[in-house]
């Protein structure tokens, strides 16, 4: 079974994501105050800076290792078959966190400028909808060892492994959804943490856990 192949027209999209980020920052550069808002508590509120250069190419620079991380797991995963098996949801994957990262460094540059923008509310936003677009697909997602529900148990076993990730994908879909609405309705981001965050991730931790001791002692 081959391995997943580099394509330049499919990386095209891809790398203009994060050369966007970088011109974002180098064009409004000169504009950016000395301390730049980073950080922010559930309620909203600004609890942390970075001096200029960091906070202003933290971002991009997180975008372009996140781009040289996704193109060569593949060749470092023990099980690098089973990619070629789930190609297209993994370039999806790739898709949804470089928008997700430029989508944080447009709040962090706007905020940085001085734009009256909720980025408490538009953070929460923004993470709701990467978990509802990832537990979309995530039921699709073959066993390997970086991408998916990584647990002693879900990694032990394509059965627990394919289970695990279907309940996580409804987990996933369904807090998503949940935390846009609560978003919308602004409604206490610190609610919106638990349930969009949390429960998601913490119950599938669980099952797989109860699942593989289901099945080894039928």
């Amino acid at each position: 079974m081959k391995k997943i192949n580099f394509s330049l027209k499919r990386e095209i999209p891809l790398i203009l994501i994060v050369i966007v980020a970088f011109a974002i920052s180098l064009y409004f550069y000169p504009m950016l105050p000395d301390k730049i808002p980073t950080h922010w508590n559930f309620k909203g509120e600004i609890d942390g800076y970075s001096g200029k250069l960091s906070g202003a190419f933290l971002m991009p620079f997180m975008n372009l290792a996140m781009y040289g991380l996704f193109i060569f797991l593949p060749a470092l995963d023990p099980k690098k078959e089973s990619y070629k098996l789930f190609e297209s949801t993994y370039i999806y994957f790739r898709y949804l966190f470089h928008v997700f990262l430029l989508g944080m460094h447009i709040i962090i540059m706007a905020a940085a400028l001085g734009h009256d923008i909720d980025t408490g509310r538009l953070v929460m936003l923004g993470v709701s909808l990467l978990f509802m677009f990832m537990g979309n697909v995530m039921g699709r997602l073959k066993h390997n060892y970086f991408v998916g529900i990584k647990t002693p148990w879900t990694l032990a076993s394509e059965e627990v492994w394919t289970k695990t990730h279907r309940l996580g994908a409804i987990l996933m879909t369904a807090g998503g959804l949940i935390g846009v609405i609560l978003a919308l309705l602004r409604v206490n981001p610190g609610w919106m943490f638990v349930l969009v965050l949390m429960l998601p991730a913490f119950i599938p931790i669980v099952y797989s856990y109860v699942i593989f001791n289901r099945l080894k002692n039928r």
